[in-house]
């Protein structure tokens, strides 16, 4: 669903991407692990064409993406679905009210039983789906997102720390919809520095530092050296002398 060959994007004479390169298949999910600064976010903004790559190539289910082609940008686009790590909906409008307007503005145009259907999988309690946003959690309004992603029938689901902010409870209810929707055949690339999370839900890893993909594994792997232990040896090779 989502294949990513050597993609590379540079500031001036700074590299914030070098050669990345990974796939996802549908109902896999992708956990892209780093510090701050390490490139997730120039990767989340090359797929969905708010930058231009200076080499490299992304295909989103088995089309190749340019960005300076207005058609294959609205192409892709329509099989993504993304949710930033702060939800901007409207805090004003219910949650029915922002997917009925979120829907109308992407030309589509779901029953009414379809809304209820969407918010119903995410959990979303039924006594909050007429209550204005400006009274919902970050948690309650990330589900409102991600209802939207279900009335869309996206394919591939970009996600911005998508636990950073959230009590254990709210991720433990985050971690059971993504994984539902990967059941269902989704594609999950998620960017994140949750790695309790990514143990649960993760099937593939890579792990990003200064631009470069230092490490890549899968769940598997998880088995002989957990996830916190590779982390800590990719990202601090060396040990932390404290007496220093």
């Amino acid at each position: 669903m989502l294949r990513i060959e050597e993609l590379t994007k540079a500031f001036n004479d700074n590299y914030a991407l070098q050669q990345l390169s990974l796939n996802i298949e549908p109902g896999e999910i992708y956990c892209l692990l780093g510090s701050n600064g390490a490139g997730k976010s120039t990767t989340l903004n090359l797929l969905l064409g708010f930058l231009k790559a200076d080499s490299g190539h992304i295909y989103i289910d088995e089309q190749l993406v340019d960005v300076n082609q207005k058609h294959s940008l609205a192409t892709a686009r329509d099989k993504i679905a993304y949710i930033p790590e702060q939800v901007n909906l409207y805090p004003q409008f219910n949650a029915m009210e922002n997917l009925a307007y979120l829907a109308n503005l992407g030309g589509i145009k779901p029953a009414y039983e379809q809304f209820e259907q969407a918010l119903t999988q995410t959990g979303l309690a039924k006594n909050m789906w007429h209550k204005p946003l400006k009274d919902y959690s970050k948690g309650m309004r990330q589900k409102v997102g991600i209802a939207f992603a279900i009335l869309r029938q996206a394919k591939l689901l970009l996600l911005d720390e998508p636990t950073s902010g959230l009590d254990p409870s709210a991720t433990q209810e985050f971690i059971h919809i993504i994984d539902n929707l990967a059941q269902q055949g989704a594609a999950v690339l998620m960017v994140t520095h949750d790695l309790e999370c990514s143990t649960t839900l993760g099937d593939k890893f890579a792990i990003l530092k200064e631009g470069e993909v230092i490490e890549q594994f899968s769940q598997k792997d998880l088995a002989s050296v957990p996830l916190h232990q590779r982390y800590q040896q990719a990202i601090y090779p060396q040990p932390i002398n404290l007496s220093a």
